[in-house]
């Protein structure tokens, strides 16, 4: 019972070290408003602080990987969370636009290490369907807090200012470096790290990229997140411009569409007759069918519940994916497995990126532009599954 409780307590610790992008995002994006009159600028420049944010995660996690494959995993995640903290209370104290900017990007790049470093602990402990397994339980741990952040932040802002946000943040970015120190061990060996001059080390991106069927595995677990971008970017217009529900109506939806997501990230551990591959492919034709469906609705006019219904759908198979492609990816990478974390987290990051824009492009009027580019990206992933396949034979 003892040895349960201890692999929970890891799990959830690093489950939470794993949060840093809806933590860095989602909690604040409530008191966007309040920020926007403060500053005394446009939405779309108070809008750069969650590009910064996001570009940070993204490159972040380039520097991460590579240097925990050097020094070993604890080291890089105490750094990167200590810098978070202090960048966080720095954002609080920040009265410039450009100031709050390079702050963000800096926050961004130290919380990258969480989202790539959990990759790479758990590949130094489980492989196979074991790992599969834990990236299950990890994502689900995960995906609670895309639930429960923006609710805090809206709660939050209604009796205290902006800056109140980012210093809780600070307090969070201490508290995890107390777990880390306390909670979670050295799981690469010395004898396994590489060695030689540290910039030798980033060549490990190479010898990956060379590795059959990586980079289409990396940019299909990208696709995968585009399509759950491209979701998120859409959503609020969906429920509250085209039903004209109202923000605490919507707010229970999303909620319960995250429920979805922690749901579906749970399901590969649950099947073991069929091979995480098999599901993979699954999975992959159920979203493409979905966004048909979706398509399909947006000319006939479904109503708002088969529309809610199609959705919730939609991101219980993005969650069982992304547990899949990163489980087959960090199967992939004995070694070198902190620089495969880091191509994982920065094609799900460029795609998630790219995909908020992409959705707005083509108007907010109807959910046709998310289903449609919803259904460009599944059929791209197909593609790659399908090509894979035939290299093989």
């Amino acid at each position: 019972m003892s040895e349960k409780r201890h692999r929970l307590r890891f799990t959830l610790i690093l489950g939470t070290l794993s949060a840093t992008g809806p933590l860095s995002i989602d909690l604040y994006l409530p008191a966007l408003p309040q920020m926007m009159r403060q500053f005394r600028t446009s939405a779309s420049l108070i809008q750069l602080s969650l590009t910064a944010c996001l570009l940070g995660l993204a490159f972040g996690q380039l520097i991460a990987g590579p240097l925990s494959d050097h020094y070993g995993r604890k080291k890089p995640l105490l750094a990167g969370f200590l810098v978070f903290a202090a960048a966080s209370f720095l954002i609080a104290l920040t009265h410039s636009i450009p100031m709050l900017i390079v702050m963000r990007f800096v926050q961004g790049l130290a919380g990258a290490s969480g989202q790539v470093l959990s990759r790479a602990v758990a590949r130094d402990l489980f492989s196979g369907h074991a790992l599969t397994n834990f990236y299950a339980i990890l994502n689900a741990v995960n995906g609670v807090f895309p639930i429960i952040a923006p609710i805090i932040g809206g709660y939050m802002i209604q009796f205290v200012p902006w800056e109140a946000v980012f210093i809780l943040l600070g307090v969070i970015g201490l508290g995890l470096s107390g777990l880390i120190v306390i909670g979670i061990p050295e799981t690469l060996a010395p004898a396994k790290r590489l060695t030689g001059p540290l910039f030798a080390t980033f060549k490990s991106f190479g010898s990956l990229v060379k590795m059959p069927g990586f980079m289409r595995h990396i940019i299909g677990t990208g696709l995968i997140y585009g399509c759950l971008f491209s979701y998120i970017s859409a959503s609020t217009f969906i429920y509250q411009q085209l039903f004209q529900l109202s923000a605490q109506t919507f707010s229970l939806i999303y909620a319960l569409n995250g429920l979805g997501i922690v749901i579906g990230s749970g399901l590969p551990s649950r099947v073991n007759r069929l091979s995480e591959v098999s599901q993979m492919k699954l999975g992959i034709v159920l979203v493409l069918l979905d966004s048909l469906a979706l398509l399909l609705g947006s000319w006939l006019r479904f109503s708002l519940i088969a529309v809610a219904v199609l959705l919730w759908f939609l991101v219980l198979f993005i969650g069982m994916l992304l547990t899949l492609t990163t489980s087959i990816i960090m199967n992939q990478a004995s070694q070198n497995a902190g620089s495969a974390s880091a191509l994982v987290g920065l094609s799900q990051n460029a795609f998630g990126g790219i995909s908020s824009p992409l959705v707005g492009l083509f108007g907010t009027a109807s959910y046709a532009p998310m289903a449609g580019l919803i259904l460009i990206y599944s059929l791209g992933a197909l593609g790659l599954v399908y090509k894979d396949r035939m290299q093989t034979l």
